[in-house]
């Protein structure tokens, strides 16, 4: 069986290694990521997909709010 559920990123529950990203990400900036996210993948996405992308593409996240990976995890 599938559920589908909708809610942004500010609520999400991280694992693994996307937590140490996501715990330095403000309320503002998960709440931008979230619509720019809406915007790229229509059909939604997977929370394993949501997950590896904080994971594994910290440099893509952060280019969407403007800033640099490393400024970022360096708060």
């Amino acid at each position: 069986m599938i559920i589908t559920t909708e809610k942004d990123l500010t609520n999400f529950k991280f694992w693994a290694g996307a937590k140490a990203l996501a715990k330095k990400l403000t309320y503002t900036e998960l709440q931008q990521i979230t619509e720019q996210l809406e915007e790229l993948y229509h059909e939604g996405m997977t929370e394993t997909q949501i997950n590896d992308l904080f994971w594994f593409e910290e440099d893509f996240i952060c280019e969407m709010i403007g800033l640099k990976t490393e400024d970022v995890l360096n708060r």
